[in-house]
């Protein structure tokens, strides 16, 4: 009994301990005697299925293989069958199952056969299931993770590596093969195979580079070339992590790839980006020559034009700030034209050369100076209130542009002229105040050059004034306003009508009949004189010509011609298409202009005139500076005296001196002599007496339209002046 009950407290012991080990298990335990019928199934295998000791067991196996992932029935079904013939082989399968909150968890079952009948067919299985749900999912992320690493290794290039320099094993994958050019089959060992491929210039620096951070176990980059097989040279970039293994073993692992694509490309955008940097450099210089050129002068390198009007705006904005004034002093130099007409134009640019520097140098700090045009300068100032100093500048500028310039031996002299605006508000219009300066300008010009005037409004005025009668000249030229009148001239001996005198007149529409010192300067700065000389000219060669149809006995008629006129060279044959009878015409000449500063078109033009039978007149003789040279040269058909010098010939013994020199002048040289003037029978005789050709004046007749020459002439209104000529010497009037 002692050994039974020993053997009974051992097989109590075993079973406690086995079901103990059961409890605590994390498989449940499952036992299927097939002899008698029975199954058993562990809390645990239920557990894990969700399951609790009271659900209700699968009725059958087909049942419970319901309860089977699809995809592993046939699989489960497989191994069941050869688990229970005892094959070793499926003494461990996995599958999925459905747990009782309806997601599938994966088991692995574990079993063998205990027993067998006397036909060797198991009559008794028993096994284990594991829930190894987490285990898979676990193994899945795992083998997800390495798919991904390997494709992104793939996809990248990169190969991968292992050594051992402790055993000198060094391990690579396929890809570190392929960068290298190489067979996978080939052996690679510390020291050996990589290092050969090495670039020799950057062999000694890598592998010190290995060597050092090996043994200071830390991680390191770098980038290398290599030499293949095939002479080719590639660029590999690594990335390497020492460690020690569990076995004391020093390693390294670390990735290579090949990056000679990546470096060429970023050698070739380090050429293109230095290009780029280059041209960009080359544009933007460019750029800024162009808006430099755009705003400067060629040639003085002044701001032009366009950079002033950026600048007047930009100061009238800052005193609208600010408060100040602004002053803009317009210069123009004189005389520069006969520089570029003697000279050429070279040295005209070298004067403008030296006007900028002398400007640069002269002007105020904060000043700004630019050229706008030609001989043209202006220079704007900030103006404090003080005029004084705006005068001392423009002083000073003049006194330096006064000094001769030295060009090629030639010293060239100029000077210049300054019109200054300046004004202090808060809102001010700078391109008036520009207008202003240059009405400043005219008015120092017609002042007498080299000096400066301030704006005014009484030049302001004047420049109006000027501006509305050139326009009412242009307007007057259209509708034929200008008309001849005529003045009569008579033999000084006969008082016979010896000719008659065309003069100009403006029939103005609001000022009534104007005489030619009204209109005059201002019709010369329009360069309009030759056109009313040609329109007066027209009408009094028809007015003649019809006086000479209506039985009139005037010999010829005179007119006068301006400089611009003389000097167009179409002149002789525009008169000649006229068919002018020869010594009916005669062009008069002002003394002062021609006589002494007679060029070559000129004469040509005079010539011509003789041929067509046109005679020439020296009108106003006596107050220029001709001389008997000049009179010699151009050998005219008469002269005029002016009236000035017979105005007071009846009371003065020198005037009648002098009167009678130049009346003997014109006989020497076999030149008429006509008086203008003659205003009283005291000038008619004493001028008859003196010998004088011609008189003409109002003593005699007056000036008149067209129309009243034939009444005049006809009525002999001229004759009680002849009969009191011999009245007083007590002779019988002439009647001739």
């Amino acid at each position: 009994m002692t050994e039974l009950k020993r053997h009974a407290e051992e097989l109590a012991e075993r079973e406690s301990r086995w079901n103990n080990a059961l409890v605590s298990s994390v498989s449940g335990v499952w036992d299927h005697n097939y002899a008698t019928g029975q199954k058993y199934y562990s809390p645990v295998w239920r557990q894990i299925r969700g399951m609790s000791a009271s659900d209700p067991l699968a009725a059958s196996t087909q049942e419970w293989l319901e309860l089977v992932h699809p995809d592993d029935r046939a699989r489960v079904i497989h191994a069941m069958e050869r688990q229970n013939a005892g094959d070793p082989a499926y003494a461990v399968f996995e599958y999925r199952e459905r747990h009782k909150l309806g997601h599938w968890i994966w088991i692995e079952c574990r079993g063998a056969c205990v027993e067998w009948d006397a036909q060797g067919k198991a009559t008794r299985v028993v096994g284990t299931d594991t829930d190894i749900t987490a285990r898979k999912a676990a193994e899945e992320a795992t083998e997800r993770m390495s798919r991904r690493l390997d494709m992104a290794l793939e996809i990248s290039g990169i190969g991968v590596f292992e050594c051992d320099f402790t055993t000198g094993e060094v391990d690579w994958d396929e890809r570190m093969f392929r960068i290298y050019g190489l067979d996978k089959n080939e052996e690679v060992f510390v020291g050996g195979l990589w290092e050969s491929l090495l670039h020799p210039e950057d062999a000694d620096r890598v592998q010190a580079n290995v060597d050092v951070n090996v043994r200071n176990n830390e991680r390191f980059s770098d980038q290398y070339r290599v030499i293949l097989r095939d002479g080719s040279e590639r660029i590999v970039r690594t990335r390497t992590m020492p460690f020690v293994d569990g076995n004391g073993h020093r390693k390294m692992v670390g990735a290579n790839w090949d990056v000679t694509t990546d470096v060429s490309l970023h050698r070739e955008l380090e050429r293109a980006k230095t290009l780029a940097e280059a041209r960009n450099r080359e544009l933007e210089s460019a750029r800024s020559r162009i808006e430099h050129n755009a705003m400067h002068d060629y040639l003085t390198d002044l701001p032009n034009r366009r950079y002033l009007d950026e600048m007047l705006d930009r100061v009238a904005a800052e005193c609208a700030r600010e408060g100040g004034g602004i002053a803009i002093l317009h210069i123009d130099l004189d005389r520069f034209k006969q520089i570029n007409d003697t000279l050429g134009h070279s040295a005209g640019d070298t004067m403008l050369k030296h006007v900028a520097r002398i400007l640069k140098g002269t002007i105020r700090k904060g000043d700004f100076v630019a050229r706008i045009g030609g001989d043209e300068f202006v220079i704007l100032s900030k103006f404090q209130g003080s005029p004084r100093k705006l005068s001392n500048l423009a002083e000073r500028i003049i006194k330096e542009l006064r000094k001769p310039v030295s060009y090629e031996g030639h010293d060239c002299r100029f000077g210049a002229s300054i019109g200054i605006a300046c004004e202090t508000a808060m809102r001010i219009d700078p391109r008036q105040l520009l207008l202003n300066a240059d009405i400043a300008l005219y008015r120092a010009k017609n002042s007498g050059r080299n000096r400066h005037e301030f704006f005014s409004t009484d030049t302001q005025n004047e420049i109006i004034s000027t501006k509305k009668m050139s326009d009412e000249i242009l307007l007057g030229l259209e509708r034929n306003e200008f008309v001849p009148f005529y003045q009569l001239q008579f033999d000084a001996a006969t008082l016979e009508v010896a000719g008659v005198e065309t003069l100009a007149r403006w029939m103005h529409p609001e000022r009534g009949m104007l005489s030619p010192d009204k209109f005059l300067e201002t019709a010369e700065e329009l360069d309009t004189v030759s056109v009313i000389d040609g329109m007066i000219f027209d009408r009094a060669l028809a007015d003649f010509r019809e006086w000479r149809r209506q039985g009139l006995s005037i010999p010829k008629f005179s007119v006068n011609v301006s400089s611009r006129r003389l000097h167009d060279p179409s002149l002789a044959k525009k008169l000649k298409k006229l068919k002018i009878e020869p010594g009916t015409v005669s062009f008069e000449l002002l003394e002062s202009i021609f006589l002494d500063d007679c060029d070559e078109e000129v004469r040509k033009n005079l010539t011509r005139l003789r041929k067509l039978g046109i005679e020439i007149e020296i009108d106003d003789f006596g107050t220029g500076h001709a001389s008997i040279i000049s009179l010699l040269r151009l050998n005219p058909s008469a002269l005029k005296i002016d009236r000035e010098l017979v105005r007071c010939v009846p009371q003065s013994h020198e005037q009648r001196k002098l009167v009678s020199s130049i009346i003997e002048i014109g006989k020497s040289l076999n030149i008429r002599v006509v008086a203008e003037g003659v205003e009283t029978t005291d000038h008619i005789r004493i001028l008859r007496d003196l010998g004088c050709d011609v008189l003409q004046g109002y003593a005699l007749a007056r000036p008149m339209p067209r129309a009243g020459i034939c009444d005049f002439i006809r009525s002999h209104r001229w004759r009680p002046v002849e009969a009191a000529q011999h009245e007083v010497r007590g002779k019988t009037p002439f009647r001739g």
